[in-house]
């Protein structure tokens, strides 16, 4: 019926591999270390309820033809406000951002810096660009300055502020004063510092109060503030490029309305939240300060990162905590290294002490093989 045999190869492949991935469904009884719902913002239905009566659920095409209305370009006001920026675009996704900016604005005779344990999206969007493009070892500024020595044309390093798989956080003073010393653009991927980072949760840029030393940054909604899509704060100059050159907000159907409102509900709640981001803090010294027989990454973000080398050793530990009614996932190769196979255990506001010491318990129940 479908001609698709040819599919079979790379799907037995990566079957042999024991790498095959499948969708679940999450168990709702379970107790959730796994998503992104840092404050919890989407489990107490903080937003949701407020918006899907009102507003509709079509935005009717690209932002350039029928798909623009006069919510979204008041948003986009308020997101460069609390941002402290001339501007703001809204994109659908935060890897529609990544890919917009990244596959548009380094041309022929420019050069990409990345950090090597970015995100897929910042990946993806320096593979489009027709931009010379060399990763960094993670972190590591005296690489990242050698590279910077012989880069050509324009100039752009690109990082995350909070990294999603190791929860740790870039040297963002570090990569200001490279990026001055050698007249190169940083761009900031800030998806998992925002709503987290900061008194109001600003992201790491504004907490350090250094965001004109920063060309771009991408602050996503679909984590944190329990929203979809994604916006790229800078100058006006930017936010004119990238109407005119990214191919991601040009020819793409624009944000609905039930989610822009949602987005600008989502900004003025998510500021106020300082007693979620407080118990947040406790919980990940609690964690943090906690005894494992495993490998744990140093983390003061929600996301904890707990190394098990090895697919079937990861698999076990990941599946007995799961029968014990924990939510947790195993994070496998090719989306880390092959032995840097991990739990990605995420922190909420939502957790409570006693279940977070339930999860280190049965961790401490297995033995480090």
């Amino acid at each position: 019926m479908y001609n698709d045999h040819f599919l079979d190869k790379k799907i037995e492949e990566r079957t042999a591999l024991g790498l095959l991935r499948k969708l679940k469904l999450p168990d709702m009884n379970a107790v959730d270390f796994f998503s992104n719902d840092y404050l919890g913002i989407v489990k107490n239905h903080l937003i949701h309820q407020e918006t899907s009566q009102y507003f509709a659920f079509g935005a009717t095409g690209s932002r350039l033809l029928s798909g623009n209305y006069a919510l979204m370009e008041q948003v986009e006001k308020i997101i460069a406000g609390f941002h402290e920026t001339e501007s703001a675009l809204l994109f659908n996704s935060g890897y529609d951002a990544n890919v917009g900016v990244l596959s548009s604005i380094p041309q022929k005779g420019d050069t990409i810096l990345y950090d090597a344990l970015s995100h897929a999206s910042i990946r993806e969007g320096v593979r489009l660009s027709f931009a010379k493009s060399f990763s960094f070892k993670h972190n590591d500024m005296q690489q990242l300055e050698d590279k910077l020595k012989t880069a050509k044309g324009n100039v752009f390093i690109v990082t995350e502020s909070v990294f999603s798989m190791d929860g740790d956080v870039c040297p963002l003073q570090d990569l200001i004063h490279l990026s001055q010393k050698y007249g190169a653009h940083l761009i900031i991927d800030e998806a998992h510092a925002t709503g987290i980072i900061g008194n109001k949760g600003e992201g790491l840029t504004q907490h350090l109060q250094v965001q004109n030393s920063v060309f771009a940054r991408i602050h996503t909604f679909g984590k944190a503030l329990g929203c979809q899509g994604a916006v790229v704060v800078g100058s006006n100059r930017l936010k004119k490029y990238l109407i005119n050159f990214s191919r991601p907000l040009i020819y793409t159907t624009a944000l609905p309305p039930i989610l822009v409102q949602g987005i600008m509900k989502s900004y003025q709640l998510f500021p106020t939240m300082e007693s979620a981001r407080s118990l947040l803090r406790q919980h990940i010294q609690q964690f943090q300060q906690a005894k494992i027989p495993f490998q744990k990454l140093n983390s003061q973000t929600p996301i904890q990162g707990v190394v098990i080398p090895g697919y079937e050793q990861v698999i076990t530990v990941a599946q007995h905590l799961q029968k014990n009614g924990m939510a947790v996932r195993p994070i496998l190769y090719p989306t880390v290294p092959k032995g840097a196979e991990r739990l990605r255990i995420v922190l909420h506001a939502f957790n409570t002490k006693e279940e977070i010491q339930k999860l280190l318990q049965l961790l401490n129940n297995m033995k480090a093989s």
